[in-house]
Parts: C-alpha cells; structure tokens; sequence
C-alpha cells in the first residue's frame, strides 16, 4: 500500500459542494467502484496510556519491536484485499501521517493499494479534532462516495490482532444485514471498558450498551464494523443533525439503529486480539509474545504484518536466556544483561545495565549499572547510571514517559499518574 499524497489532507469544507464538484455527474465524480473499502479511526489520545503517549496519538504507540499499533488494522487490510484504505487521523496528526508516509524495506507503501490519511479540517490549523468518531466518518463522506462502496469496514486503529474481514464481511452478506459488529468474550472485570451486548441464538443483537457500569454480558465490541454504506449514509447524516449527540458509533449510530428496527448482527472472532488502551494492557500484550508458545507471534508469514519501521523483520531476533524469550532488534546495542524483554530499535542498554521483564522503545537509553524489572521505557526516554525503575504493589507496570528522564533514587522508581515520571516509591 502507499499513500497517495494528493489526499493526504483531504478533507471538504462542505459536504454537498464536494458531492457536486463543479457540476459533475456521479460517474464522472467516483474513481473505479470499490465494493469495500476501510476506514481506520486512528485519532485516540490515548490519555489512560499516560506518559507513553505524551506527544504520540495512541495508534501511533510502538508494539512488538519493530510495529506501531496501527500497523495492525493496515496490514489486516492488505492481507484482506482491501485495496483502499482511509486513516482518521486527529490530535498529533502530523506525527501518525509521518508513520504512514515514511519509507521501509518492509513498509505497506509496497503493497498494490493505496493508504490516505485523513486530517480533520482543524488539524490544519493545528486545532484537534473530530467531534467522534462518527463525525470522522460524516466529514468524509466525499472521500467515500469516490469509491461508491456498497460496504464499508470501520476499524479502530489502536488494537492488537489478525483477522480476515473477508469471512466478516462474508457474514454480513449472508445475514442481511446492515451493519455487523465483530465481538469477542472478555474477562468480566473489564466488561465495563467495552461496548457489550445480547444476541439471539442466530447471532442477531438484540440489545447494546456502551462501556456499562454494571454489564449483562461479557461480550464486547472489538471496535471492528462492517456497515452497508448507503445504510450507515443516512444515519450519519440524521446524528450530525442532532445537536445533543456525542456523534459516536457506541453511544448515538448503533443505538439509534436498533431503536429503528435495523439488522445487527454479531459476528464471533476467536482468535486474538487485544485492546491495549491501558499501560498494563500493553504491556501484557508484550509479555504474550514472549511465551514459550505465543498466543500472537508477529512473525508468522501466512498473515504478515507490516510496517513502516526502519527495522527490518529479519533483524527481530528471539534469543532465549535462563529466564525466557526475549524480542531484541538488531538496530539496537545491548551492552548490559537482557531477559524475558522487548527491545526495539534505536535502543541503548549499557554495560552493567539489567532489564527483566521490560518493554524498552524507541530510542531509549538505559545507562550502566542501571535495573529496570516490570516496566515500560517510553521513546526517546532516558534511564540515569545506577536507577532503579521498577513496577510493584499498586502500580504493577512502571513506566518512564516519551523523552523522560529518570534519575537516581535511594528507594525503587514507580510511575507516579499525577505527575507522568518516575519518582521514588
């Protein structure tokens, strides 16, 4: 895939004037006819991921050595045969169409397809952002209507997963229906971070209910849709009309859908997938592919994920030490002691350095003598000679902020939340 850069800010200033462009008809106004295209919502700040995502929009985040979370939704596009795929993006938009555009052996500019970033009109002006995430959808309506899709796939662009939407969009054809959600059970303590719904023996949803204090189920959106696009047209356009909405799809579009009788249907993924929309998620997400048998191994080839990192998947190496796997890049220089870690490009770990049990960034460097056990080392983050970070207690995962600097202490750093640095526990 590669981004074509006539669109990388597109975005109209009026919906119907784009739809008439200058008096041309519709067959004149659609490039070749789509019959799915994608649309990934990647404008998430990612503010329960703290410190981490300081100055990077949450698909933005580093994952798994070489990948940024929105390499996910990209590459299970490509490996789909959606050819055409719209990126949200908001917030730090400049910093995620950066990620996008830039070059790499491996990157999704090679694959036969196009990837089109699209900034909200007050990203221009250096303001944020979409009103919701289906006002992102509403104000590109323009961009969709090129293609004139009969279906289109909305993705979050910030989870950890492989999935095939053809047998999802597969699904929705079989079932009629006029959007289908993809769900998945989850641990009933973290029901009430997901939208959860009720379905009948046949699949179809008979009730949903955005992030619910006290939730009847435990199945949960995975934030994967499939929508008869001139279905979801229509109410697009009747929420942005309402002034009390919230303009997003859990709490306005799906609600509103089954008040009026539409068919929704859940389609049941059983694979992996994982929302790391927390510092604990993301970092279990980590540990996982690190087991002996990983429940998610990036480098499998039947499904490969891509990416725009300027490490390649041949330089990922798995080493095993006495106490586990570790991922380590080989654009890295690993002076110090390694066990059961990811390391990622850029990095340095000096000579005496421990890191156990860790997720080492981008560019980060951990100096000598220093040990790191249970934590998170932001990009570009900087670990002092002889400092101890280590999670523990009420903050199991400590984290060292984006381009943070962690100093000596006499006492074990934690992550202090109020405050996005390392201080003594």
């Amino acid at each position: 895939m590669y981004l074509d850069p006539n669109f990388r800010s597109f975005h109209a200033d009026s919906i119907e004037q784009e739809r008439v462009l200058a008096g041309l008809s519709p067959a004149d106004r659609t490039t070749s006819p789509k019959e799915c295209i994608a649309m990934v919502l990647a404008g998430g700040k990612g503010t329960r991921l703290a410190a981490l995502t300081t100055l990077l929009p949450k698909p933005a985040v580093p994952f798994g050595g070489r990948h940024r979370l929105i390499d996910f939704s990209l590459s299970n596009c490509y490996n789909s045969g959606i050819d055409t795929v719209g990126v949200l993006t908001s917030n730090v938009c400049f910093e995620l169409d950066d990620h996008i555009c830039s070059a790499g052996g491996n990157g999704l500019q090679q694959a036969s397809g196009a990837v089109y970033a699209l900034a909200p009109a007050q990203c221009k002006n250096r303001r944020d952002s979409y009103k919701g995430t289906a006002n992102a959808i509403y104000e590109n309506i323009a961009f969709v209507e090129k293609f004139a899709p009969e279906y289109v796939v909305i993705l979050s662009g910030d989870h950890v997963y492989k999935m095939d939407y053809n047998l999802l969009l597969n699904y929705h054809k079989e079932k009629g229906a006029d959007v289908t959600i993809s769900v998945i059970e989850v641990p009933w303590p973290e029901a009430p971070r997901f939208g959860i719904m009720n379905t009948l023996p046949d699949g179809k949803i008979d009730e949903f209910v955005e992030k619910p204090p006290h939730p009847k189920s435990n199945l949960a959106s995975m934030g994967v849709y499939v929508f008869s696009w001139a279905k979801l047209r229509d109410y697009l356009e009747a929420d942005e009309a309402d002034p009390g909405s919230s303009h997003d799809f859990g709490k306005n579009i799906i609600p509103a859908m089954l008040d009026k009788g539409e068919k929704l249907y859940a389609y049941r993924f059983d694979g992996y997938w994982k929302d790391v929309g927390t510092v604990e998620s993301l970092f279990e997400a980590h540990m996982d592919l690190l087991a002996n048998r990983p429940a998610f191994d990036l480098q499998e080839m039947d499904w490969p994920i891509y990416s725009t990192s300027p490490a390649r998947l041949s330089d990922l190496r798995k080493t095993i030490g006495r106490y586990g796997h570790s991922l380590i890049s080989a654009d890295s220089s690993v002076l110090g002691e390694v066990e059961t870690s990811v390391i990622f490009h850029g990095t340095y770990i000096a000579t005496g350095a421990q890191v156990k049990n860790s997720v080492i960034m981008p560019g980060a460097v951990i100096g000598p003598d220093a040990y790191i056990e249970k934590a998170m080392i932001g990009p570009g983050a900087v670990v002092r000679n002889g400092c101890v970070v280590c999670g523990g207690g009420d903050t199991p995962v400590a984290v060292v902020g984006e381009k943070a600097v962690a100093f000596p202490a006499k006492r074990r750093l934690i992550f202090d939340k109020s405050k996005s640095v390392c201080v003594g526990a």
